[in-house]
């Protein structure tokens, strides 16, 4: 499929948060709920942004013991969320259990599990500190593959793994990347960046981009910039 873009609705004000929905929902394909938006207003928020046109992404990257996750999995299928995460070092049972959990409520397969391998604000050095003494690309691969085999449609992982994840996982296997950043936008804390064009290219599926586009002067605009960039 033609790479899609994804606005992350990061936020604590509900106002906003519903404004930004309905001024962006006609121009992107799927809006972002996360959890700071999720803590502040709950469940109803999702059903509201699901109104608004297009798919929701519920980015609550969920990491417990396999049954807690597969409740949670399945309610976030019933309140209309057309892909959701879950935590890949969580492991197998738990990523089963999450996959089983949302194709009771969609036998169909319309809403999409992923996993998240490495959160983008993390690189090698930070990993260290974790205690791993895998490179971040090598851990990424690897968590990747194990979520393929446990039934998941995709991961969530910067576009400079990209390549190597659909080599190894396939040409179906969704790919999801954050920390996309414009060249003329600011890193803020993400730290295994690239720019929307280069993400298309690494071959991505999806693109979330947050406070380049919803804290630009004109998120219209914004969005329409880096559509076009992903078009070129």
């Amino acid at each position: 499929m033609a790479a899609q873009l994804c606005v992350a609705l990061d936020g604590s004000d509900r106002d906003w948060i519903v404004t930004t929905a309905r001024r962006l929902g006609p121009q992107v394909d799927w809006l972002k709920v996360g959890l700071e938006a999720f803590t502040a207003h709950g469940p109803d928020l999702v059903r509201d942004i699901c109104s608004h046109g297009p798919s929701v992404f519920l980015d609550l990257k969920l990491h417990d013991i396999p049954t807690t996750v597969a409740r949670a999995a399945a309610n976030c299928a019933r309140l209309g969320a057309k892909l959701l995460n879950v935590h890949a070092g969580g492991g197998r049972a738990m990523m089963e259990a999450a996959v089983a959990g949302v194709r009771e409520v969609d036998p169909s397969g319309t809403t999409k599990v992923i996993g998240v391998t490495v959160l983008t604000s993390l690189d090698s050095t930070a990993l260290a500190e974790l205690g791993t003494d895998h490179r971040s690309e090598m851990l990424v691969l690897r968590w990747a593959e194990l979520a393929r085999t446990c039934g998941l449609d995709g991961v969530v992982a910067s576009a400079r793994e990209a390549a190597d994840i659909r080599r190894v996982c396939g040409p179906d296997f969704l790919i999801v990347t954050p920390g996309i950043r414009p060249s003329w936008a600011a890193r803020d804390d993400q730290r295994r960046i690239v720019t929307p064009a280069g993400a298309v290219s690494a071959g991505s599926d999806i693109l979330v981009i947050g406070r380049p586009i919803t804290a630009a002067d004109d998120p219209r605009a914004a969005a329409a910039d880096v559509l076009s960039e992903m078009k070129s």
